[in-house]
């Protein structure tokens, strides 16, 4: 009988956050082949970090650039917070929906 064992991956100081984690699960459902070759060849965590960093600098990139085209700024927060809130939480919503269709199931 053999005895198999996959091989170890380096843990490096980077976390595989949440968009990791939903790429992970993603993988695992939708491409299978892909998910077993990364696992197999010891390489799966540090393309989730990869993918959770990639994610996390777009989604900051495209709010800021949203905000900056729509005029939300520093002085509509400190005049009215509950718009402010309002529509960067509509900035962020729509942001997301970009970085998932780019990145994470994709």
């Amino acid at each position: 009988m053999p005895d198999l064992t996959l091989p170890e991956e380096p843990k490096e100081k980077r976390t595989n956050g949440i968009y990791g984690e939903r790429h992970c699960k993603f993988l695992k459902e939708h491409r299978k082949v892909m998910y077993w070759d990364l696992l197999t060849q010891g390489k799966l965590y540090s393309y989730l970090c990869d993918v959770d960093e990639q994610a996390r600098n777009r989604l900051e990139h495209i709010t800021k650039q949203m905000a900056e085209k729509e005029g939300i700024n520093e002085q509509l927060k400190s005049e009215n917070q509950m718009e402010w809130i309002g529509k960067m939480t509509n900035i962020r919503n729509r942001a997301m929906e970009i970085v998932n269709h780019e990145i994470i199931y994709a």
